[in-house]
């Protein structure tokens, strides 16, 4: 018997989304915002189906060209879709929303090429549970997400079970959504993210040992930053949130 998915998991990295009560959770994201919306990965195009009864103008961005050409039969007439690797693809020039369940293998990739792209307000992605928690500071954050922290915030909504995908994953999913701040906390992007960089490989037991050995700040000056913002010398670079980095940089710049 024929797979319904072809061109899936083996070829591309494809798990599809099966679970209608998912399916509906994202719909209910999507409807909170406005604007057009670019699909990442429609693969069989239950999320794409599902949120264009709504009219809401959709361009499902596949690369499997099977699966392309059986949704542009499916779709109606608000939805456009284009064969094509999202690594490459042109994000539009105006303001739109982001959605995808993004192959598992290629999130890092996919959300480095999100995070440099203008124009995008919201983004609605299902990625791996524990990359959701990593991306929303659950736990400690990662030096992507503090990179990125004073121009996005990240939320994790819920976590998708393995078995909500077909074929099934070895891991659960997770609902994550990026939201562009209206005002950023930093000015200066590649500045303040060499700072990150540097802080989160910089060698000592804590942050203020690791900060020290920078040479960024004065001692003086750096005690008197952990103490009014109530951050423990001990703490690691993981455990700072985005207001904590936005004000460490403005201290060290």
């Amino acid at each position: 018997m024929p797979s319904p998915y072809p061109g899936g998991a083996h070829e591309l990295g494809q798990n599809f989304l099966v679970d209608r009560a998912v399916i509906t959770e994202i719909g209910r994201l999507v409807a909170r915002t406005t604007g057009p919306v670019i699909e990442i990965g429609p693969g069989a195009g239950a999320v794409t189906l599902s949120i264009g009864r709504a009219g809401r103008e959709i361009t499902a961005v596949e690369i499997d060209p099977r699966l392309a050409r059986r949704l542009r039969h499916r779709a109606p007439g608000n939805v456009e879709v284009v064969n094509e690797d999202v690594l490459r693809y042109r994000f539009p020039r105006s303001p739109h929303v982001i959605v995808g369940n993004l192959p598992f293998h290629l999130t890092t990739g996919i959300l480095k090429r999100i995070l440099t792209t203008n124009h995008w307000h919201t983004a609605i992605l299902l990625v791996q549970w524990e990359v959701a928690r990593r991306r929303a500071g659950v736990g400690g954050a990662s030096m992507l997400t503090a990179s990125w922290w004073p121009w996005y915030e990240f939320s994790v909504h819920s976590r998708v079970p393995a078995r909500a995908f077909r074929p099934m994953p070895s891991v659960d999913g997770g609902l994550l959504t990026m939201t562009r701040r209206r005002e950023p906390l930093v000015s200066e992007r590649e500045d303040y993210q060499r700072f990150v960089k540097t802080v989160f490989t910089g060698r000592g037991h804590g942050i203020r040992e690791i900060l020290r050995k920078t040479g960024a700040l004065e001692p003086r000056v750096l005690n008197g930053w952990l103490a009014a913002n109530q951050v423990s010398p001990r703490a690691l670079p993981k455990d700072l949130d985005a207001v904590q980095w936005a004000a460490l940089w403005r201290l060290t710049s």
